[in-house]
């Protein structure tokens, strides 16, 4: 198909496809895609996925595809009373980065869509659960687009390596697709600049030392940010350190705040590895100083090791686990009086009301230890802590084994 170039558009507008069947990838969406286009009306919908794989593109075609007068707006840059203005004789608005509008923004929508005054195709990289409304997000259908593959962005790069008549071998394009992270429009961004250099300097051995510094993304408020993260905390707690190592450098290298890869790692080591290994909480707030002290780049160093040390460390969740019991025996029950021989005397008063009587003080008894309630009565002999076999963890509870055998 000829595609009309004009030299100072974006190569991605430039070879934007004009028919679904040109468009590459979101194959998963086809059947759903082509029943939308026989429909008599389109449906209000909502592409959520990653930057660079063909949102916009898809709403633009089913827009064009059904004739209808539309217009696209950019959320971050569209005013709502200018926007009011501009649906006039709209009936298809095209809406990019809908999570960029406040909540009560969005409730703007909810009268055009209830009447059907406007169909919205809307766009959104951040998990629509979390940055739409509930009231919007029930009149939309959502359509998940995934990340492009390789073979799809190459296919994207040899179409836009023909529209800029440059030569690039199949192998050159395959270094492009695999450093574009998924996302088309990195990729085009990569093929321009690669379009620009000698022909000597696009060869494969050499475009790996021409191309600039790739910058991955680092979508700090959006779901890589999150899964990211995620991945490497459940690598740690699997205690795999290859993998923890992995998703801890494209965390640093995407950008990311390494102070709150510290706040991760502190949470981990309380978490999955506890007292299994207590020296792992001491470890992960070093670190946390450590990396202040350095700073980046060189705060992935002790980032690394505490990452390894917690992914090798034995595991144990008793503590957070101990935790979380205690937590639903008070939000299922309620709160209970603590006895009165726990509770400090502090006046005359207090005394009389029997505020520390018999309270046995474990430091006058040997091994600073006695037999005494501490939970309130209605709680006595219950369990919320159970210790596993893991690491550190039954030693210490054999120690508290051994006191209360004595007090028997």
């Amino acid at each position: 198909m000829k595609i009309e170039i004009a030299e100072k558009q974006p190569l991605a507008d430039r070879i934007r496809p004009k028919k679904l069947e040109d468009f590459a990838g979101q194959d998963h969406l086809r059947e759903r895609l082509n029943a939308f286009l026989e429909a008599k009306r389109l449906p209000s919908l909502l592409f959520f996925g990653p930057p660079g794989c063909g949102k916009s593109t898809l709403a633009l075609l089913l827009a064009r595809a059904k004739g209808m007068p539309y217009l696209r707006v950019s959320a971050p840059e569209a005013g709502l009373t200018a926007l009011r203005k501009q649906l006039s004789g709209i009936e298809i608005l095209i809406l990019d980065e809908l999570h960029r509008f406040s909540k009560a923004q969005q409730d703007f929508f909810l009268p055009l869509l209830e009447t059907g005054e406007i169909v919205l195709l809307a766009t959104t990289t951040e998990n629509p659960s979390f940055s739409v409304t509930r009231q919007l997000l029930s009149r939309l259908h959502v359509l998940r687009c995934r990340a492009l593959t390789r073979p799809e962005l190459a296919r994207i790069a040899r179409r836009g390596a023909e529209v800029l008549e440059t030569e690039i071998v199949d192998e050159s394009l395959d270094i492009l697709a695999s450093l574009s992270g998924g996302d088309g429009r990195t990729l085009l961004n990569l093929l321009e600049y690669t379009s620009g250099l000698p022909p000597e300097r696009r060869s494969p051995e050499s475009l790996k030392q021409s191309l600039p510094e790739v910058v991955i993304r680092g979508d700090r408020d959006g779901d890589s940010h999150y899964e990211l993260a995620s991945a490497m905390i459940k690598s740690i707690r699997g205690s795999d350190p290859d993998a923890a190592l992995y998703y801890l450098a494209c965390l640093l290298e995407s950008g990311e705040d390494p102070r709150f890869v510290c706040r991760r790692l502190v949470l981990s080591a309380s978490e999955d590895v506890g007292l299994a290994d207590p020296q792992a909480l001491q470890l992960a707030v070093a670190c946390q100083q450590a990396v202040e002290f350095v700073g980046m780049p060189e705060g992935f160093i002790p980032l690394a090791e505490t990452a390894v040390y917690l992914a090798l460390a034995p595991k144990s969740n008793a503590s957070y686990s101990g935790y979380l019991n205690a937590q639903k025996e008070i939000r299922t029950n309620g709160m209970k009086p603590v006895p009165l021989h726990l509770r400090n005397a502090s006046t005359s008063m207090q005394k009389e009301w029997g505020y520390g009587r018999g309270y046995k003080y474990p430091h006058s008894f040997p091994g600073a230890w006695t037999e005494q309630d501490y939970l309130p009565s209605e709680l006595k002999g219950r369990t919320f802590y159970f210790a596993k076999d893991e690491g550190q963890e039954p030693r210490l509870l054999a120690w508290l084994k051994r006191r209360r055998k004595v007090g028997e």
